[in-house]
């Protein structure tokens, strides 16, 4: 019977010299919609049924010399063509949970260390999400947090901080926040902009623009800045004037979309005044934190998300334009395929639905669509 392993492991391979080989054998249209990718990954697409009716040997792409990692969507399908691969002589092992549990994998990555504060972007690469750590003496702020929340908690004992407090950016569409549930299990507080509560259960203190806090013996001032335009209240956040936090408002490659929460049109034109206010007065030197990305070649050669405004500025026209209407038509045309379940996610954020585990799982799955790219 051939073995598992992790997506802990998966991404070891995945990031030593030799790399790792992945045979999905998931229905063709689920792979082109969402894949395991990486650098030093070689992935293949071949059904359980094909190995059978072709044999094995057939496709030249699965190698003998090296071993396989076989993935699917919850790992049964994968075992079983580990095990025929294996069969045949093959190196074989198959992803444990599948997809399912690649999609809640997290990897914190340092991507700030100064003096004063240590900045570190928890990674969800199955979802593109990016949630933050920001480390000062032995406190702590977390940003965006995913709704697994031990990871949180066990990263903080780590690293030997006490959460102190918990932001949200916005009010999420695209996956489950664990804002709330973590600022309740670390005794800390949660903020988030009142824009963002309509016809929520949770409790919360109200973020306003400009409001500062002070994080650490060293007092390294984090600043919330409104940038309304994904959503009304969207909140960036601006640390020790170096690093900027910028949510789903300014990514990499992109710019927030405005459709999700209906009002499209006056939610690109927010959008658009953010631009050209907000944001056109930032310094070229701000390092640019993102609360997500959508290809894995944003990935820096350090190891995280992240640019020099500088760097945006010069790859993104959208950050140029000066006409409102073509910024906006490029807005709302330009967003590509809807989150599906964006709807119940938003729903349960607000605490306005109940779900389990399993169904908060299902919820999630596929990749990160919150970015308008030109």
């Amino acid at each position: 019977m051939p073995r598992s392993i992790t997506a802990e492991e998966l991404k070891r391979r995945m990031d030593s010299e030799q790399g790792a080989i992945v045979l999905d054998v998931r229905a063709v249209n689920a792979y082109e919609d969402w894949r395991i990718q990486g650098d030093r990954l070689k992935s293949v697409n071949i059904q359980n049924s094909k190995l059978k009716e072709f044999g094995i040997a057939s496709f030249s792409e699965i190698p003998k010399d090296r071993e396989v990692v076989t993935v699917c969507a919850k790992g049964v399908a994968a075992q079983e063509a580990a095990d025929m691969l294996e069969e045949q002589g093959y190196h074989a092992v198959y992803l444990e949970g599948g997809m399912g549990a690649w999609s809640e994998f997290y990897e914190p990555v340092k991507a700030v260390d100064t003096e004063s504060v240590t900045i570190y972007q928890v990674m969800r690469l199955a979802k593109g999400c990016l949630s933050y750590v920001i480390a000062s003496g032995d406190e702590a702020i977390v940003v965006d947090a995913g709704r697994h929340i031990d990871r949180y908690i066990e990263f903080a004992k780590q690293i030997g901080v006490n959460i102190r407090e918990v932001f949200d950016t916005h009010l999420h569409a695209d996956h489950i926040s664990g804002g709330v549930e973590l600022a309740r299990a670390a005794d800390a507080n949660y903020w988030i902009a009142p824009e963002e509560t309509e016809g929520a259960t949770f409790q919360y203190n109200a973020l306003t623009s400009g409001q500062k806090f002070s994080l650490g013996d060293t007092h390294v001032e984090v600043v919330g800045l409104r940038t309304p335009g994904h959503t009304v209240g969207s909140t960036s956040f601006l640390i020790a004037d170096k690093f900027l936090l910028s949510g789903d408002t300014l990514f990499v490659s992109g710019l927030g979309r405005s459709d999700l929460k209906g009002r499209a049109k006056e939610m690109a034109q927010m959008m658009f005044h953010t631009v050209r206010t907000t944001i056109a007065e930032l310094p070229d030197e701000l390092l640019v934190l993102p609360g997500h990305y959508s290809d894995f070649r944003e990935i820096n050669s350090v190891g995280f998300v992240g640019e020099p405004l500088s760097t945006i500025r010069a790859n993104n026209d959208m950050l140029h334009m000066q006409d409102e209407d073509e910024f906006v038509r490029i807005a709302v045309g330009n967003v590509g395929v809807t989150p599906p379940n964006h709807e119940t996610v938003i729903a349960i954020n607000r605490g306005q639905i109940e779900a389990s585990s399993e169904q908060k799982s299902e919820l999630e799955i596929g990749p990160n669509r919150c970015a308008v790219k030109h």
